[in-house]
């Protein structure tokens, strides 16, 4: 009988800190090689593979002038794939960064995540809101020529109900109102939605298209970008 070799069997997480805060428990893990969020007991994201949430970042960039000094909103903070993508670029003139939890923030300060956010906190260009980015786009505040969001799965799956509120009429509406005049929307997805393209027509957006990044498995992640006439 040929015996079959064995595999490896995933390795098992270790809970590297775990924090009770407004929003729920958050907790960082780490499997192996790679870094997780988790998110009252659900995965929320991880370091393994960072295409999409960098193209995030380039998809706005490339629809605007190329001449010009933009600022960018990106929400959240994440793993920090999106915000040390943003800051890699000199052509970005102002980047802002809401997060609404502490822990998270902390993690890339002074905690395991800092690898990963590649000392873009230190940045001069760069700010750190520790703010609900729902809340913060509803609020006053100042506009930018592209707002870059990447908080939970996306319009299709959300981890929090509390987030659904972004890719309704009212949130869209509250990202429209934030962007300058011929500034790009770029949404983050977990797979590719096109009821979302829709809504993002019915709140006055204009040239709404997507783009789809293949993953080894399951449905492709995806960009979905608009922008405001």
């Amino acid at each position: 009988m040929t015996q079959l070799p064995v595999r490896d069997a995933a390795p098992a997480p270790v809970t590297l800190d775990r924090r009770e805060g407004p929003y729920g428990e958050v907790a960082l893990r780490r499997r192996g090689e790679h870094l997780e969020i988790i998110a009252n007991g659900c995965f929320l994201m991880d370091t393994a593979d960072g295409r999409s949430e960098r193209l995030l970042v380039q998809a706005a960039l490339d629809l605007l002038p190329s001449s010009s000094r933009p600022s960018v909103l990106i929400g959240g903070l994440g793993v920090g794939f999106s915000l040390a993508y943003a800051a890699a670029e000199p052509r970005w003139g102002a980047i802002a960064v809401a997060e609404r939890e502490s822990a998270v923030i902390d993690w890339h300060r002074t905690g395991p995540l800092a690898e990963f956010s590649a000392g873009a906190l230190d940045d001069p260009r760069v700010r750190v809101l520790h703010t609900d980015l729902v809340a913060h786009l509803a609020g006053p505040g100042p506009s930018y020529d592209a707002l870059c969001l990447d908080i939970d799965n996306g319009p299709d799956w959300t981890v929090d109900d509390a987030n659904d509120g972004l890719y309704g009429p009212g949130g869209l509406a509250a990202a429209h109102r934030r962007l300058n005049p011929g500034g790009v929307l770029a949404v983050w997805s977990a797979q590719p939605s096109t009821a979302f393209e829709q809504a993002l027509r019915a709140a006055s957006f204009t040239e709404v298209h997507t783009v789809e990044i293949e993953v080894a498995r399951g449905v492709p992640d995806a960009v979905h970008l608009a922008r405001r006439a």
